[in-house]
């Protein structure tokens, strides 16, 4: 493919996740947030067996001695991190969302430092404080005293663990760094995701987790796009551009969604959602660019004594 086009592929894979950052906040109150996990789960694996399955199990020695850690990743990412995201989505706007997704590359910067033992830089703890501000400014509604008396909602709270728990989820692909194709390694971990939801989805309220008209299209757009078509553009992005220029591209996911939202959901998009939320990606920004080590490397002077 042409290299002037290269970015299209994240930009694509950014207005499909803005896309099912409204699906979310449709689904609210709609169908539970553990039945829409299981039935896009449910669709993936479906979906994914086509062009996946042969090859997985072929290769179903080296995913058995890694069964362990795909488990684990599948709970974050597909159970854990979704399940967070549709229960917040009942308490919070979408545009907030999204906002708190978009932190997700400053948080994993972060985390690495802390499970990596990756050097700290300017950018990260600068970039942390400015966002942080942001934040504060976004989810107050643009008087942050008033967090003091009334705390946060329940929703935006919900979407910041999620953020770290999506943020975990990479560093821990980072550092184990498995010998297994992309493509194998998602569909393992949904295969996990989809047998620990089934308990869930079980004890769900029969209302809650009904099919219907108003339900499938939903959980179509979850399942497929969201989950299929939207990491392919994503890891074809990474390729192309590599991780840093690709991660920029999250800087646009509350922009689009918040568009989304005024369109489809009526939404309004306040004066301290654009201050607070171009502060918040402020600091994502600094955070990527500025790599200046928080503590110099010591200089060794070699021969001096």
């Amino acid at each position: 493919m042409n290299k002037n086009f290269a970015f299209l592929f994240p930009l694509l894979a950014i207005v499909l996740w803005a896309g099912n950052v409204i699906v979310s906040r449709l689904s609210a109150h709609t169908i539970g947030p553990q039945a829409i996990t299981f039935y896009r789960l449910l669709l993936a694996v479906a979906l994914m067996t086509a062009f996946v399955g042969v090859p997985a199990w072929r290769n179903r020695t080296v995913l058995w001695q890694h069964f362990g850690q795909l488990a684990v990743l599948g709970f974050l990412a597909m159970c854990l991190f979704q399940s967070l995201s549709y229960l917040a989505a009942e308490t919070t706007t979408a545009t907030n969302m999204a906002v708190f997704t978009a932190l997700t590359p400053l948080l994993t910067v972060a985390l690495s430092s802390l499970v990596l033992g990756e050097t700290a830089t300017v950018g990260v703890v600068g970039g942390g404080i400015v966002s942080l501000a942001g934040l504060l400014y976004l989810v107050s509604g643009g008087a942050p005293l008033s967090l003091v008396k009334d705390g946060m909602h329940a929703g935006d709270a919900l979407m910041f663990v999620a953020a770290i728990v999506y943020a975990l989820y990479g560093v821990l692909l980072k550092r184990w760094s498995l010998p297994i194709p992309s493509w194998q390694s998602t569909y393992v971990q949904a295969l996990c995701a989809l047998a620990i939801m089934f308990p869930a989805v079980l004890a769900t309220p029969v209302s809650m987790r009904a099919l219907n008209a108003e339900t499938v299209p939903l959980i179509a757009y979850a399942g497929g796009l969201a989950s299929i078509v939207l990491p392919y553009f994503w890891i074809r992005g990474v390729e192309l551009l590599g991780p840093s220029r690709a991660s920029a591209f999250m800087n646009l996911l509350p922009v689009l969604t918040a568009a989304g939202a005024i369109v489809m959901l009526g939404e309004p998009v306040r004066i301290y959602h654009i201050i607070g939320g171009g502060i918040a990606l402020a600091g994502v920004v600094l955070a990527q660019t500025i790599r200046t080590p928080l503590r110099p490397k010591a200089i060794h002077a070699g021969g001096a004594n």
